[in-house]
């Protein structure tokens, strides 16, 4: 106890000027974490104040002939200083210390393995970054060109083997992705089929063409914004659950160990969810449709179009193929909406954030291929008339 006094009352390191270009540390009694405290930091200072003029002509001693114990503590500290030395190019000398503790401190030499330097990359120019990410996106659409193939062959194979099918994969993914998705639908719908009514009648007010608002809102309805509506939702809720929990399995390596199971993962992850894409995206189109001429129908009641009249101008103006025009199309987003989350699913990387950058990719994919589907359609339509 008395040792442990001595160490308290008075410095196990002090500083000393030698001369204008000499200094000395001098190390007593036991150096370790209790026994250096602040003294550490204040050394440290000191040598900094004296290393900030003319650094590369001075010499720091270590005198450590004093030194009675030494820990783990006692070694960082000197280590620590001796790099402030030598990152300045000044030069430091070990005097004193017993071959025990000398040895100690050379395992560690050279002390520059210790303090890596901090690696800084030059920022790529400007035509640099453009090839990166051309060459990115060429990648991305090869990977989309490949998966879709494959998409496509195992959809050939479920009609030529629809026994093998996993099915209670297909019922339960439909289930979260159709019934458990359709109060948003229908909220969203409702509120659509709404607001195109009420911004539709302030214009065709002023023509006196009131009457004409029902019929167009439920043709823009089913054709278009039924299908579109209900497309983006399922991308902002099941393409963005599809691929969190793919990308989940391939963060646990469960994806590959089917693969050396002898199991295909597109048909065993993919194929289930895509299928139940395409049957529920129609089904919600659906419903969609009808919830939203529901709520245009009792818009109309405000301006005097009785439900009737709204009734006979929706029978007159939209047709069978209208509708199916607009399920054609939403079964080409289901598609799309199943396989692209799937698809960011199976590319998830590694690491903590993997997931989350999977299924913001999948959503954002998913929309940008829903417009890029929808475009094409709509280039159809109007070649074709469907």
């Amino acid at each position: 106890m008395a040792s442990i006094s001595n160490v308290s009352s008075m410095p196990v390191a002090s500083w000393a000027a030698v001369g204008p270009h000499d200094a000395k540390i001098t190390l007593s009694g036991r150096i370790s974490a209790d026994s250096l405290g602040t003294i550490w930091q204040q050394i440290r200072n000191q040598q900094n104040q004296w290393l900030a003029n003319d650094p590369s002509t001075k010499t720091l001693v270590l005198e450590g002939s004093q030194i009675d114990y030494l820990d783990g503590a006692g070694l960082a500290f000197m280590i620590d200083v001796c790099h402030a030395q030598q990152a300045v190019g000044a030069s430091v000398t070990l005097t004193g210390f017993k071959p025990g503790h000398e040895s100690q401190l050379k395992r560690f030499a050279p002390f520059e393995k210790m303090f890596p330097a901090t690696e800084t990359g030059s920022e790529d120019s400007f035509i640099v970054k453009t090839g990166k990410a051309a060459n990115n996106f060429w990648n991305d659409i090869k990977s989309i060109v490949f998966f879709t193939g494959q998409v496509a062959s195992e959809l050939v194979w479920a009609i030529q083997n629809p026994l093998k099918v996993r099915w209670q994969d297909f019922a339960s993914v439909a289930v979260q992705a159709g019934l458990a998705a359709l109060p948003i639908v229908g909220l969203v719908a409702f509120l659509i089929g709404v607001i195109l009514s009420f911004q539709s009648a302030i214009g065709m007010e002023k023509f006196g063409a009131i009457t004409f608002v029902g019929p167009l809102v439920s043709l823009g309805i089913f054709r278009e914004l039924g299908p579109l509506i209900t497309a983006i939702l399922l991308a902002g809720r099941s393409s963005a659950a599809f691929a969190a929990e793919i990308g989940t399995m391939t963060v646990n390596n469960e994806v590959d160990a089917l693969v050396t199971g002898g199991l295909n993962p597109v048909r065993f992850l993919v194929l289930p969810r895509v299928l139940a894409g395409i049957v529920v995206a129609p089904i919600l189109t659906i419903y969609a449709d009808l919830v939203s001429v529901f709520s245009s129908s009792l818009t109309m009641l405000i301006y005097g179009i009785p439900l009737v009249n709204f009734y006979e101008g929706l029978v007159n103006t939209v047709k069978l193929e209208d509708i199916f025009s607009g399920l054609t199309k939403a079964t080409l987003f289901g598609v799309v909406i199943a396989s692209v989350g799937c698809l960011r699913g199976m590319q998830t990387g590694t690491g903590a954030a993997a997931v989350g950058i999977s299924t913001t990719r999948a959503v954002v994919s998913s929309i940008v291929m829903i417009t890029v589907v929808d475009g094409i359609f709509a280039y159809v339509s109007y070649r074709t008339g469907f």
